[in-house]
């Protein structure tokens, strides 16, 4: 098992670290926020700096995962010694793949993303189980090192994950969709409801509390995320607004919202409903065109469900 070294330790970072850790793998991490660093440490964690962090892990071959907001992922890479093995949870894959290949293109680089988190933040609120049961992307670009996208699985196999490969773009054009979106809708709701004055508040219950769960993040995070995401969710921002604007028109001319209503009841039980992956298959991951065979798989729904040296199980539907 390789060791793992986490730069980053809020809510994703500290569960990385701490879920590495119970699946036995050495491990060590760093970070900026001096809070975070002495509760980890109570906690009985490794934490050192991060020049001295990412020189173990060099020494080491470790794999280094980049757990940091994005605005900050551009410090980090310009601390890395040449050659490490990197990956990163940061919630958009090409602006960190872009600043990869420009200030670290001697980086072994497979990004990745595991979809699990709260509206909570810092050391504190990880989990070691935050991510079992969830899905975590693997970039399967063009280029990408196979050995390196093996260890990227193996680390999100290890916490309890499974592995979806998709290349960067795909990754950020369907997050604007189910993640970024949402939390701007959360906004909006969110802003709306409080206009109403005290009593629409007093008012407010479970349908209110569960569209503007994630509203109370932090925004300095949240704006990190949609921001580093703006041409994928300026997409999903259009289709949203269509879709309003078509139950606007709706309710302005007829009084009717049976359209918007059905559809949206349709698209919630086909998500609730949407079959497991049961269909067996294999990739060599050393073969010419297991990204291509991988990034399909994740385009029909797939996923890589274990790792035998470099063959990936898979599930399709």
């Amino acid at each position: 098992m390789r060791n793992v070294c986490v730069v980053g330790l809020g809510l994703i970072g500290g569960s990385v670290l701490r879920a590495a850790a119970a699946a036995g793998r050495v491990t060590w991490g760093a970070t900026a926020s001096q809070a975070d660093a002495e509760a980890a440490r109570a906690d009985g964690f490794d934490v050192v700096g991060v020049d001295a962090a990412l020189e173990r892990a060099r020494v080491q071959d470790a794999l280094v995962v980049v757990a940091v907001p994005l605005p900050a992922v551009e410090d980090v890479l310009r601390a890395l010694p040449e050659g490490l093995r990197l990956t990163d949870v940061v919630s958009v894959k090409e602006p960190v793949a872009d600043l990869v290949a420009r200030l670290a293109p001697h980086a072994r680089y497979v990004g990745g993303h595991p979809m699990a988190g709260t509206s909570a933040s810092g050391w504190a609120a990880g989990d070691a189980a935050l991510f079992r049961g969830a899905a975590w992307v693997v970039a399967a670009d063009d280029g990408a090192d196979p050995d390196v996208f093996a260890d990227v699985t193996a680390l999100a196999l290890a916490t309890g994950a499974h592995v979806v490969p998709a290349s960067a773009a795909e990754h950020d054009a369907a997050v604007a969709r189910v993640s970024h979106l949402p939390h701007v809708l959360a906004a909006v709701l969110a802003s709306v409801g409080a206009d109403g004055g005290p009593l629409a508040l007093s008012l407010a219950a479970g349908s209110f509390g569960d569209g503007t769960r994630v509203a109370g993040s932090r925004p300095e995070l949240v704006r990190a995320m949609c921001e580093g995401n703006r041409g994928a969710l300026l997409d999903a921002v259009d289709d949203a607004l269509g879709r309003l604007g078509a139950a606007r028109g709706s309710l302005a001319s007829t009084g009717a919202l049976a359209k918007t209503i059905e559809a949206g009841h349709a698209a919630r039980l086909a998500l609730r409903d949407r079959p497991e992956p049961t269909t067996a298959t294999t990739v060599d991951l050393t073969s010419p065109d297991a990204l291509e065979v991988l990034r399909d798989l994740g385009a029909r729904g797939g996923r890589v469900v274990a790792l035998d040296g470099t063959t990936a199980h898979a599930r399709t539907s």
